[in-house]
Order: structure tokens, then sequence, then C-alpha cells
């Protein structure tokens, strides 16, 4: 079976490959978690974030958005000490803004609808041969950003926003000779 080679060879990164990454996801508060997980991704790879995933879960309140909204200072020195997440400040305290921004756009429109809406509400289709075909970034990821910086979002720049973008199934990034390419085009 061919996947994406950024899958590699770790069974948890081949089964989130296999069965999350670039499924689309039209749940809002779905969405907000992957776009904090991206967030807390930078500068790290992804599978570091993977393993963790479930700590952070528990850490920030299943991802409740509304009780994430509502923390202060102390909530971010009690994140401080957790060592089952990725203990950055600035990520930290972005999370709670970005509640606070979600809650914002998700009351005004809907997230879900906000993130669809750039992609006409169905999967962007991409047919990349090869990983080094797929790029960093795009226009869209770009506009993207800027939209959820002025919206309030923090750690959100145009690549983080890719990522995202792919994990979520607005873009089928699956290279064409991996097995989930096909079976995401119409998804």
């Amino acid at each position: 079976m061919t996947r994406c080679t950024w899958a590699g060879d770790d069974p948890l990164y081949q089964a989130y490959h296999d069965t999350e990454w670039g499924v689309p996801e039209y749940d809002s508060r779905a969405l907000w978690e992957k776009l904090v997980l991206d967030g807390f991704q930078a500068g790290l790879s992804w599978i570091t974030i993977l393993r963790k995933r479930d700590n952070f879960r528990a850490a920030f309140a299943g991802f409740d958005p509304h009780v994430v909204a509502t923390w202060g200072d102390d909530d971010i020195a009690r994140l401080l000490t957790d060592p089952g997440i990725i203990r950055h400040r600035g990520k930290i305290a972005a999370t709670i803004t970005n509640a606070q921004a979600y809650l914002r756009i998700d009351a005004e429109q809907g997230f879900d609808r906000f993130l669809w809406d750039y992609v006409g509400g169905k999967p962007l289709q991409t047919r990349r041969s090869t990983m080094a075909d797929v790029p960093a970034f795009t226009p869209l990821s770009v506009q993207i950003s800027k939209d959820l910086k002025k919206a309030g979002f923090k750690f959100c720049g145009p690549t983080i926003v890719y990522a995202f973008m792919q994990a979520c199934g607005l873009v089928n990034d699956h290279i064409v000779p991996c097995h989930r390419h096909a079976a995401l085009t119409t998804a």
C-alpha cells in the first residue's frame, strides 16, 4: 500500500494518515481543536503533537472553547506545569485568545461555515505526484491566515493554516499514488 511519505513507519502516524488526515471535518469545535493543535505544532513535528493529543484534550477541557475562553493567568500558570503538553506560554495564551475569537466567529456565522466558505463548501482537489510538489502554504492559506488574525486569532500563520487545511480536508493533498487520494476525491 502506498502512503504519503510523511507517514513513515510509525503505526500511530500511519493510522492518523489513513483515517484522519485529509478527511473533511465539518464540526466547528473539532475544527477549532485542530487549528489549536496545529498552532502548538509550530517549530515541532506533528508526531510530537499527535502523541500528546489526548493530554492536550485533558488539559484544555476537551477543547471546549466556552470553558477555555474564560481562562486567565492562573490557568496559564497551571498549564505551564503540565508535562503532558507543550509548555509554551505564548501558545497557551494564544489558545485562550483563540477560544474567544472562535466564539465570536461561531456566533456570527458558524466557524465551520467561515472556513468552508473559502473553498466553496467542498474540498479543493489537488493532483500532486510527489511530496516535493506539496507547498508549505498557498495564496489561499495566506488569505485565511490574514482573516483569522483580523478576527483575533494568534499562531495561525500561512504555513500553519495550510497544514490545518490539509489535516481537515479543506484541501486533498494526499499525493496521487497514495491509497487515500482517490478515496478523498469524492469526499
